[in-house]
């Protein structure tokens, strides 16, 4: 297994430029950047975080730099130090100090398998494709995931809330959109449960090749299905090319700040008296999207809770 030597040089949070700039010059493209520093609310909102760890008012900064361990010498390091007292005589740096470590290269991607063994969702068995699938009882659906880098084994409490409302509330027959269908995995449950299409959508392209894959392996055919990349918040052509009320489920697995900007979509999308089923959504934000359902003329139809989690599930009015 390859083996790095990690640098990590104590710094201040004000200096952080300019030490990166300082690493470009010596030919250091690859930093790692660890302070205090809040992201802004423009941040936040592009970045659709809800939850925001809380902050001390620490000003040091490290960065980090890993050079390959077997090409790694003293006079690189030697440069790096004289290049930090240089800066120090126009700005402060803080104490510039530079640790330094070995760390082996990991199979990140890969590691966190062990940890995703087969578990039950209501009358859904789910099962990660690398593990050989065993007798299921006959009351129970079983789905079988490979997430690749894509949100969605079932473990996360948002995904189970939305299985849940989706055994719930989806008829057989029923046809389904999927907003941000990551792995696939919701779209897989509703055609098992009996949906007779289901159209799934991401802005991920890897997402869009694992929820392929794995609603081929479910043994789901394209004629059951549609995967296709796109943002619908960006694009307004994409419902068009969907299929302007033609769901009687639309599901959005995402977060507060995308499904709530959603909701005009949605309605499009949606069949008089079609469900909206919304999760992804921490319990702070939940009377954010109830009133989006109110402000948009659809019924409020159930609040299901999961640990800090909320998913809230909505209706098309029917018009007279």
């Amino acid at each position: 297994m390859k083996e790095w030597k990690k640098y990590r040089i104590k710094t201040t949070a004000e200096a952080e430029e300019a030490v990166i700039g300082c690493l470009n010059e010596l030919g250091i493209n690859e930093v790692e950047i660890e302070d205090n520093i809040p992201i802004t609310e423009e941040e936040r909102k592009a970045l659709f975080i809800d939850i925001l760890p809380e902050m001390t008012d620490d000003k040091t900064a490290y960065i980090s730099f890993y050079i390959d361990a077997e090409k790694a010498d003293d006079t690189l390091l030697q440069k790096v130090e004289a290049e930090l007292e240089r800066l120090r005589e126009f700005t402060d740096i803080g104490s510039g100090e530079i640790e330094s470590d070995i760390t082996r290269e990991e199979d990140w991607v890969n590691n966190w398998k062990a940890y995703f063994k087969p578990f039950q969702v209501g009358n859904v068995m789910i099962r990660p494709a690398w593990i050989e699938q065993e007798e299921t009882k006959e009351d129970l659906i079983p789905v079988c995931i490979d997430p690749g880098t894509s949100f969605g084994t079932g473990m996360h409490e948002t995904t189970q809330l939305a299985i849940r409302q989706i055994t719930k509330y989806m008829k057989k027959g029923d046809w389904v959109l999927d907003i941000g269908c990551g792995s696939g995995i919701l779209s897989i449950i509703a055609l098992k449960e009996g949906a007779s299409f289901a159209s799934l959508i991401d802005i991920d392209p890897l997402a869009v090749d694992a929820a392929k894959s794995n609603l081929e392996m479910n043994g789901l055919t394209e004629k059951q299905f549609s995967v296709t990349p796109g943002n619908m918040l960006e694009d307004d052509n994409v419902a068009d090319t969907l299929g302007l009320a033609c769901f009687d489920v639309v599901v959005a697995n995402i977060l507060a700040d995308v499904v709530i900007p959603l909701f005009p979509q949605a309605l499009k999308l949606l069949k008089p008296g079609g469900v909206y089923i919304m999760s992804g959504i921490y319990m702070d934000k939940a009377d954010e999207v109830e009133a989006a359902v109110f402000r948009n003329q659809m019924e409020l139809v159930d609040l299901l809770y999961q640990g800090d989690w909320v998913s809230v599930v909505a209706r098309k009015r029917y018009t007279h």
